[in-house]
This record gives structure tokens, C-alpha cells and sequence, in this order.
């Protein structure tokens, strides 16, 4: 769906984006329309000479109809966005159906059609597909993140019966990053970062880098329009002299491959801007230091000569160590296939080669669509293909999850791993992500592995369980019948199958615990307040629990026993008269250090003034940052950033989640520890403490010291009072221009 009026379900917003075409530009907008369609249909042609294109023209002409009189934010006539959709997905050379529902794509949110009538006039396959891209956009659900988290479940059971859902998808995301500058900034800042953290991620998975590559930098373009431009124009500072040596690579190659009577197609490229950034923000270097910036793909005719080819290039330039990798004999996750080496070439400049035979590069472009084989009569999804195996284990493992944090965090964390490929003692490849644990292996075997795992050796050596896999390992697994997961491992595993098999257990048995401790609390307090509980009817327990919205009296008791309410509450509920005139005030909240805590008074319980509430040390949200609460044991709500390390790993007890929110009037100020990484020159430091003096923010503390790793790096330590996230960010930004400043890393 187009993303300038994807704003549901407000009246409001879908008449601000749909606007009313002027009648004055009608002839000369269906002019432009037909242009479009006549291109759209030439390039199926071109690779479909014998296709039927009655098909496409009624889809067409009724998408044309249905959105009549509607145009984009820039003004430009809506139909043009599933025009154009339709084209990227016929230079992909997808099939009828998928370019039908491409036309169609928008039909079911915007219009009076619906799913029958697409079934009628084009087949259940165009209107089961549609319907799976359609945005649950009249769904009354709370919030945009409930909004989002449904949309995708919806879109993953929709790939999976039928993959032509997502690549659909994918293209309508990659039209609206190409026309996101009619947007308001708040927007394209929020659909870049869906952008980067999901869609480029799926395209990832399914192995279609290409698209993957265009939808990350388009979202870099608009998250951090600075950094975008920063690192575009070192590239391009770079770009003659890179070609230059590129051009010479070239040529030196051609001729040693002729020479060995290798058959080759040669090509040059420069690492993407977003790779780029990554990797200098991941590194702490600059520019200069990426060996990788540069590159040649040699793509032959056969597997044996991408091995005969990279023994060429060994032969003539020295290979970087650590930096040759095979996947052809052990294919990523996502079926792609190439060998990689980083050389030492002319003048000292590294560069990195790909090999590849032609298969294997149209699939690591194109992934599934590159592959895409639809035989007559089957509906579903490539039953053998990899790339959909994941699919079914997202969709096994959402269902179970009602939370929609809880679903977008997992679906983040699984959807781009960066892999370790380690092997069962039988030589089985097992593909876990990068750092993963014993205890992911274990479960990526067989959930009961999982449960009973008390042990594990990683090549003939015992290691702990938290150890981090690498490729190549052997791993054994040691079980003991009737064990059960720890709570400590949700702290180190990486596989969100492993997380939600642990929460699964620890939430019964937490949920146990909790139930026998609410009872005990009412029994107690019954007895403090002289009320008989033989007297109360289970029908007025059920009662009391549907005033605080549960139902039933167990949902009550666990909530009792994880310290949402008081016992005293339920108790003057059940027995009125008994209730004590003025309640007692609270204890205060005391920390595991002993020492008293008392109310934040910037942060409040939602609809609550008197629970106590306590910044969490581990990330030490400030004013402006999304919080979520989490109730503790005697300590009152513990109050995290929503992104910090640490919630996914407390937050699968749903019980114990309770919204909060900043104060209003509030004026107090944050600590806020920034670690600053700069050239090692003389001033750097006054040029960063001017930027605060412009700011007018004071400083607690700073040190600045060189760094022990390398001689040309410093590092500047300081802790910074701010008021709110607003004023962070700027002074970061503005800290960001000053010469030198290589990253800005926030410490908690």
C-alpha cells in the first residue's frame, strides 16, 4: 500500500492524503496512465513473448476506476503507485498474478471492492494474494505498534500459503522509499526505520539481495539524512580513483582467467553507503580502513571454475587471513551461494572478490523471486525451499505470542541474524545466528533437547552454557531427564525459538508461584481485617475479578502475587464494612543495594498517582523516550526504555507489564554518559565542550584518554545533564560535525 496515506484508521488523515485530482489534469493524467501501462506491458513481453495480457489490462482498468479521483501527497494520480510497482515486479520477471495483485494491491483498503469480488473476476489466487498484502488498516486496535504487529502476522500466514504476498510487498515498500520526500519528516523517519529493521531484513531471508541493498539505502537516506550524506560523499570523493583501480583490477584479471582458459564476466563495484556506515559505526574507523570498500565479482560457467578462479587470485595478490569464506560448499540460510576472499592488491588498496557461477548470482539478486517456479494446480509455497522454512517457524512461534512488543522484538531479532554454521557429532549443519549459545543449538534440535540440556561439549571440550558458537564447531549436547530451562538463559540465548520455548516454562511455573502467593496474601490480610473469607462466595471472587478485568479468580491472585494491586483493596471489595477508613501509605521502594527509592515523581503508573516508580539502572530512560513499567517484588515499577537490552528478557510475564508515562511539568534534568571516539589531534576536546557550552548543558564528569588499540584514536568520557531526548539528540548531532568525531556511543 502506498505509504502517503497509510496513516489508519483516521477520516482525518485519509482526507489529507487523498486528495481530489483537478479536473483540468484528468485528460492529460490518463494520458500519462496509458504510457505507463503501455511500458508495463512491454516489459512483460519482453520476457514473457507468449503471455496473455487480457489478465493484466481488466486488473488494470478496474485499479484505474477504483482509485478515480484520488492522487498521492506530491500530487502525482495514485494509480501511478501500483503502476509502478507492477513494473519493478515485471523486470523481475514475475508471473500474471503476481503483477495483478500488484495493480490491485491498494483495492480492498481504499475502495468498496472486496475479496469476493477480485475472486469472481480474476481467481482465488489474485484475491487470496491481495487480500494478504491489504494492511489491517480498520482493525480497532489501540495502538500503531498493535496496528503494525497485526498487519505482519497477517502478511507472514500470507506468505506462507503464497510467497508472491511478500515479494509483492517488497515492492510496494521500495516504490514508496523512492517517493518518500513528500512525506513529513516524522514519517520518513518512521517508515525508514520499518524500512531497515523489517522489510530489507525479509528481503534479506529470501535471499534477494538486490532489493535488500535499495530498500537499506533509501531508509538510510531519510533515518539519518546527515550521517547519508557524510559517508555519500566520502564514497564519492573516493569514486575516480577507485575507478581507476577497479578498471586496472579488471583488465589484470581478465587476462590471468584467458590465460587459464577460465570463461568470466567481470564486474566492479563500491561497497553500498549503508554497509559502509554500518561497518565504520561498528569498527570505529574511517573511511580509509573499510578493506572491503571495493570490489570484483567473477561470475563462470561451472563450480569447478570458481574454485579454479580463485586460485588465480590467490596466486596473484595475497590473501587477507580470516577473510576467505565458502559458501557454495555450505550455502547461507537464504540459498545463496559464492566464494569470498579479500585481497592485498595494486598499491597496498584491499579489495574483495566474488565468485559465482550464473545461477548463483541470479539468485543471490533475485532470492525467491529469481527462483520463482509456480506448477499448474498448486497454491502453496515452494514446499523445499529454505528460504520458506523460516516462514513456517515464525508463524509456529507467533501465534503463541498475544503481546504485539513482544512480537516485533523477536520478529527484529530472528529476522536478520548474522549466521554460525556448527555441526551435531553425526556431521548434521546446524545454522544458528552469530554469538548463539549451546542452549539455542539444543532447541534448534528438538524442544525436549532443549528442556532437559544440563551440559555441552563444543569440539571435545566442556564449555559453559552461555559459551558463544562459532562456525565450524562441533557441538554435543548433555541432557538429564526431568530438567528444566533456567530463567538466567533467556539473558544469553539468541534464537527467538530458544527465548519463547524458555518464557513458555518459566511462565507456568511463574505463574504457579504467583497464584499461591496472591492467595496467601488474601488470606492474610483477611485475617489482619477480621473478615471471614468462608463467608465469600466464589461467585463474589468472580465478581471482584471482573471489576479489575480479569476472568477469573486465578488471573486475580496472580496479579495480587505479582503486586498489581493491593490485598487490602480486594479485601475491602469483598467486605466493605470492614474496610479501614484512611488506607496506610505505602513503603517506600527499596533497591537491591537496601537503599531507599522513593517515587520518581517525572515517571507515573497510567490511571495510577500512588504506585512507586523507579528508573532502571541498567539503561536509565530520559524524558522522551518510549518506557515501558515492570513490576518487581517489593520495589515497586521498575521503569525501562522500550529499547533497552534488558526488557526482552523481563518482559515475557505479561502479568507484570504495566504501561507508565512521563509526568507533565516536570523539570528535572538526566544523566546521560556519552562515549565519544575521535582522531587523537590537539583541541578536538574544547571543540566538544564548546558545543555543550552553546547548549548550555552542564558537565558532571569527563576524562579523554588515547585508545590502547590504535594510535590515532582517542576516547572522550563525559557524563552531561539534559533535559530530554529532544535536546540529546541535537547536541549529539551538532557534536557529530565537529572534525574528528568518528562515533558517539550513550553508555548506561
Amino acid at each position: 500500500m502506498d505509504e502517503s496515506k497509510a496513516t489508519p484508521p483516521s477520516n482525518t488523515a485519509r482526507t489529507a492524503a487523498l486528495k481530489s485530482v483537478p479536473p483540468a489534469s484528468e485528460a492529460e493524467m490518463d494520458e500519462r496512465l496509458e504510457a505507463e501501462y503501455a511500458e508495463l506491458a512491454a516489459t512483460v513481453l519482453k520476457f514473457r513473448p507468449a503471455e496473455d495480457l487480457g489478465g493484466l489490462r481488466e486488473a488494470y482498468e478496474l485499479a484505474r476506476r477504483s482509485h478515480a479521483g484520488q492522487s498521492r501527497m506530491s500530487g502525482e494520480p495514485y494509480m501511478s503507485h501500483p503502476m509502478q510497482v507492477a513494473q519493478i515486479l515485471a523486470e523481475r520477471n514475475m508471473d500474471l498474478v503476481t503483477l495483478q495483485t500488484a495493480l490491485l494491491h491498494d483495492v480492498l483498503e481504499d475502495t468498496p471492492i472486496t475479496v469476493e469480488d477480485l475472486k469472481k473476476k480474476f481467481g482465488e489466487d489474485v484475491a487470496r494474494c491481495v487480500n494478504g498484502v491489504t494492511k489491517l488498516s480498520k482493525i480497532g486496535l489501540a495502538s500503531r505498534e498493535a496496528r503494525q504487529a497485526e498487519s505482519l502476522r497477517k502478511m507472514l500466514l500470507a506468505m506462507v500459503d503464497d510467497i508472491r504476498v511478500i515479494i509483492v510487498k517488497l515492492a510496494d515498500r521500495l516504490h514508496n522509499m523512492k517517493t518518500l520526500d513528500s512525506l513529513p519528516r516524522e514519517r520518513q523517519e518512521r517508515i525508514a526505520a520499518e524500512t531497515i529493521e523489517l522489510y530489507a531484513p525479509i528481503a534479506h531471508r529470501l535471499g534477494m539481495g538486490k532489493m535488500r541493498g535499495e530498500l537499506e539505502d533509501l531508509g538510510f537516506r531519510y533515518l539519518d539524512p546527515e550521517a547519508f550524506a557524510e559517508v555519500t560523499e566520502a564514497i564519492e570523493v573516493r569514486r575516480q580513483a577507485n575507478e581507476l583501480v577497479l578498471d586496472e583490477i579488471r583488465r589484470t584479471v581478465e587476462k590471468k582467467l584467458s590465460h587459464e582458459m577460465i570463461p568470466a564476466r567481470i564486474s566492479g563495484r563500491v561497497k553500498r553507503p549503508w554497509s559502509v556506515y554500518q561497518k565504520l559505526r561498528r569498527q570505529k574507523i574511517d573511511i580509509d580502513q573499510v578493506y572491503d570498500l571495493l570490489g570484483i565479482r567473477i561470475v563462470t560457467d561451472s563450480v569447478k571454475n570458481c574454485y579454479a578462479a580463485l586460485g588465480v587470485i590467490h596466486n596473484e595478490w595475497h590473501p587477507i587471513p580470516g577473510r576467505i569464506k565458502d559458501f557454495i560448499a555450505i550455502p547461507r540460510p537464504n540459498l545463496y551461494q559464492s566464494l569470498h576472499t579479500s585481497v592485498m592488491g595494486p598499491k597496498g588498496v584491499a579489495f574483495e572478490v566474488q565468485i559465482r557461477t550464473e545461477e548463483m548470482n541470479r539468485i543471490a539478486e533475485e532470492g525467491i523471486a529469481a527462483h520463482w517456479k509456480y506448477k499448474e494446480g498448486k497454491k502453496g509455497a515452494i514446499d523445499d525451499d529454505q528460504r520458506v522454512a523460516w516462514l513456517r517457524q515464525l508463524v509456529e512461534w507467533q501465534r503463541e505470542m498475544r503481546d504485539p512488543g513482544d512480537f516485533m522484538s523477536n520478529l527484529k531479532v530472528d529476522l536478520y541474524p548474522e549466521e554460525a554454521y556448527c555441526f551435531t557429532p553425526r556431521g548434521k549443519v546446524v545454522v544458528l545466528p552469530r554469538d548463539a549459545s549451546p542452549i539455542d543449538f539444543a532447541y534448534a534440535i528438538h524442544t525436549d533437547v532443549g528442556h532437559s540440556c544440563t551440559g555441552a561439549k563444543v569440539n571435545g571440550r566442556m564449555v559453559p552454557l552461555k559459551h558463544q558458537l562459532r562456525n565450524g564447531d562441533i557441538v554435543e549436547i548433555l541432557t538429564q531427564s526431568g530438567s528444566q530451562p533456567s530463567r538466567d538463559w533467556l539473558g544469553f540465548v539468541k534464537t527467538a525459538r530458544a527465548r519463547n520455548k524458555i518464557r513458555h516454562v518459566i511462565n507456568a511455573s511463574e505463574r504457579e508461584k504467583a497464584i499461591d502467593l496472591g492467595q496467601k496474601l488474601i488470606e492474610r490480610e483477611a485475617r489482619r481485617m477480621g473478615v471471614g473469607l468462608s463467608r465469600v462466595t466464589r461467585a463474589q471472587m468472580e465478581s471482584v475479578a471482573a471489576e479489575y478485568g480479569y476472568s477469573k479468580i486465578e488471573d486475580l491472585q496472580a496479579a495480587l502475587g505479582w503486586g498489581k494491586f493491593s490485598a487490602r483493596q480486594v479485601i475491602a471489595k469483598l467486605a466493605p464494612e470492614s474496610a479501614a477508613p484512611d488506607s496506610q501509605p505505602a513503603a517506600p521502594a527499596v533497591d537491591h543495594t537496601g537503599q531507599d527509592q522513593g517515587k520518581d515523581y517525572v515517571i507515573q503508573v497510567k490511571g495510577i498517582n500512588d504506585l512507586l516508580t523507579y528508573r532502571a539502572k541498567c539503561c536509565n530512560p530520559i524524558r522522551g523516550e518510549p518506557i515501558v513499567g515492570y513490576i518487581t517484588r517489593g520495589k515497586g515499577v521498575a521503569v525501562h526504555s522500550k529499547a533497552c537490552s534488558n526488557v526482552q528478557n523481563l518482559m515475557y510475564e505479561a502479568e507484570r507489564r504495566i504501561e507508565v508515562e512521563w509526568s507533565r511539568g516536570a523539570g528535572e534534568s538526566f544523566n546521560v554518559r556519552l562515549v565519544i571516539h575521535t582522531d587523537d589531534r590537539t583541541g578536538i576536546l574544547a571543540q566538544i565542550t564548546q558545543v555543550l557550552y552553546d547548549e548550555e548543558i552542564s558537565i558532571r564528569s569527563i576524562e579523554a584518554r588515547a585508545d590502547d588499540r590504535r594510535f590515532d584514536v582517542a576516547v572522550v568520557e563525559l557524563t552531561i545533564e539534559v533535559r530530554d531526548k529532544k535536546q540529546l539528540e541535537r547536541v549529539v548531532t551538532t557534536m557529530r560535525r565537529v572534525a574528528g568525531v568518528r562515533d558517539i556511543e550513550r553508555k548506561h
